[in-house]
């Protein structure tokens, strides 16, 4: 019985500080607190935007024309798309717009982005999703920070929008860009997002090519001497997947990039106090929640008739899964975004984590 109390009220306290808690300590203490950053809205480095493609060629043009709509010195920005060995017209329709095109090898997503560094002398690389759309400011927003000498990672704010081009930022999203914000203003943040970031050039790394640039880089930066900041005022705008199920699919294959770099990655080695709570807090307990769900689970039925508290918090359980099960919108999203750090940590154990995979497109998400 001892066992299953310890574990009861370790899995509960865990689960609570990594969703409730720690967001909301780090949002108070960011704003009790905030290390600025010297902005210059009038420093203009020269920049790469990098859009890394696999058979996008129903969005590259539309990306690309976007991108040219900058507002951003044209003789300071360069366009590069470089593909990972796409098999359909985008290298041609990328070419025929006037963007510079890298062709590689099937790789993955990474390796592309690493070939398309090494080939621009830019002051500054940004990155961006094909499928993105940046507000006209973006780049301005994303660069004025690097006129600050100890930043080299800022990431802008990614605002999902439903096809009618409404805003439908879910509730989990809002709160997630609140923590991220909190991490910014303390010090750096802990991840990134792909659809809007830049780096200096000099500051850049080349990662294993199975990890991901939005986990890996922020913590490398830290690692580096430097910081990994939020800017929420340099905006991109993607389309949500249209459903919870599909959503699911999408975090199993994120999840599984995730556990390779929470266990191989070396994250926590050299961070100081702060960030190595941030990085603990926000990234392994929250990897873990599922199995932390489970063992709140199993605790909680072998401690059944030993107290009020077992009960409620079993039946608290309980209500969520059936919640879940008959479509309970917030509920749904919860259980399987949870359930699916579970089956990724699986998938990487049994196989391990691969450097490529085939997009989704819109009408296979469904």
């Amino acid at each position: 019985m001892t066992a299953a109390v310890v574990l009861f009220w370790g899995s509960l306290a865990a689960l609570a500080w990594t969703h409730a808690l720690y967001p909301v300590a780090v949002a108070l203490a960011g704003r009790a607190r905030t290390k600025r950053v010297a902005l210059d809205d009038a420093y203009l480095p020269s920049v790469a935007v990098i859009v890394t493609a696999f058979n996008e060629e129903g969005s590259i043009e539309r990306r690309l024309e976007n991108l040219r709509a900058l507002d951003y010195p044209r003789e300071l920005l360069e366009l590069v798309v470089t593909s990972d060995a796409s098999t359909d017209r985008t290298e041609e329709l990328a070419q025929a717009t006037g963007a510079r095109v890298i062709r590689n090898p099937r790789g993955g997503k990474v390796a592309a982005q690493d070939a398309a560094v090494r080939a621009t002398d830019a002051d500054v690389v940004a990155f961006s999703d094909a499928n993105a759309t940046w507000a006209p400011d973006a780049l301005r927003k994303l660069v004025r920070n690097f006129a600050d000498p100890h930043v080299a990672y800022v990431c802008g704010r990614l605002r999902l929008e439903a096809p009618d081009g409404s805003n439908k930022e879910g509730v989990y999203w809002r709160y997630e860009l609140v923590t991220r914000e909190g991490e910014s203003r303390l010090g750096s943040v802990t991840a990134g997002n792909g659809a809007v970031y830049a780096l200096r050039r000099s500051d850049y790394a080349e990662v294993d090519p199975r990890f991901g640039h939005d986990l890996a880089l922020p913590y490398l930066m830290v690692q580096h001497g430097r910081r990994a900041i939020y800017e929420p005022e340099a905006l991109a705008f993607e389309r949500p997947t249209p459903s919870n199920e599909s959503e699911y699919r999408r975090k199993v294959r994120m999840f599984e990039h995730a556990w390779l770099i929470v266990l191989r990655g070396r994250m926590l080695r050299g961070q100081r106090p702060g960030y190595l709570l941030a990085l603990l807090s926000h990234r392994h307990l929250r990897y873990a929640s599922g199995l932390l769900h489970l063992v709140l689970l199993a605790s909680s039925i072998a401690l059944l008739g030993h107290g009020v508290l077992y009960a409620v918090v079993l039946g608290l359980q309980l209500g969520l899964l059936a919640a879940a099960l008959v479509g309970v919108g917030i509920a749904r999203y919860y259980v399987l975004i949870t359930w699916a750090t579970v089956v990724s940590l699986w998938n990487y154990l049994r196989r391990g984590a691969p450097a490529t995979w085939t997009p989704q497109r819109e009408g296979e998400l469904a």
